[in-house]
């Protein structure tokens, strides 16, 4: 008799066949913006951007989804079927990096994504006082974003800042930008600007450094004994004198009789 054979399928083989039945299944494609895989797109910060969903191969009316993130896109009732609108208005740096993904309702495995790259000039401005004592350290926090990446310089009284080795420290990152100083000085008084430049501008933080005359520390210490050894003292003369006190009353008050 013969025997029958068993066939094993490969797992790999099995989740293909599975996505080949599906796109057999609804034979739709998606494209944002006339793209049909996912895709960044660059725009400027300020202006709307709209972004144009559509159902590409369809017999039939297809309702559309739009996500930003992992939260959905409220859309109006005529604008849901076989082609979807959104707009962006106005755009801003908080959406650099925002993936909006467009998406079949009757089979979500069907869309398609777009990553906002949203370019903008460096964001920092403002004036900041900063008294501080001498010999003491201080920190200049000059933090700012941009898209693409600034570039930063320090300046002092309008001059570029000479870094004295073991005194000045500059510490920067994509959006944080320090300068900080050992051990202030009289001569580090004055206005120190940061300046951050990209291609698509600058800007700059200003900061007033007001060296004062460091303060005398007194030995809490030494003051407290003091005031201890002259209660004591006090406190020992009225003992060794309570007799005359005494006697000194009680005259001045047979005087008074």
């Amino acid at each position: 008799m013969a025997q029958k054979s068993s066939l094993t399928i490969p797992s790999e083989v099995s989740a293909f066949a599975l996505c080949f039945l599906a796109y057999a299944a609804t034979g739709l494609e998606l494209s944002v913006n006339n793209n049909n895989a996912d895709f960044t797109l660059s725009t400027r910060s300020g202006p709307p951007l709209s972004l144009s969903c559509l159902v590409q191969n369809n017999s039939q009316a297809e309702e559309l989804l739009w996500y930003r993130g992992d939260g959905t896109v409220d859309l109006r009732d005529g604008n849901k079927v076989n082609i979807s609108n959104i707009c962006i208005s106005p755009v801003t740096e908080a959406d650099n990096g925002v993936t909006f993904t467009c998406k079949l309702r009757r089979d979500q495995s069907v869309q398609v994504s777009v990553i906002l790259d949203v370019q903008f000039p460096p964001l920092v401005t403002g004036e900041e006082s900063l008294p501080t004592e001498e010999d003491k350290d201080v920190t200049l926090n000059c933090n700012a974003k941009s898209n693409p990446q600034g570039q930063t310089n320090w300046y002092k009284n309008n001059t570029t800042l000479i870094l004295q080795q073991n005194r000045y420290q500059v510490y920067q990152t994509s959006e944080v930008f320090q300068l900080s100083i050992k051990k202030v000085q009289k001569s580090d008084n004055g206005t120190y600007t940061c300046v951050v430049k990209s291609a698509l501008g600058e800007g700059r933080k200003v900061f007033h450094l007001i060296v004062e005359d460091k303060k005398p520390v007194f030995p809490t210490e030494a003051i407290i004994a003091a005031v201890v050894v002259v209660a004591v003292t006090v406190i020992f003369g009225i003992v060794a004198r309570k007799e005359k006190i005494f006697t000194c009353f009680k005259r001045a008050s047979e005087t008074a009789l």
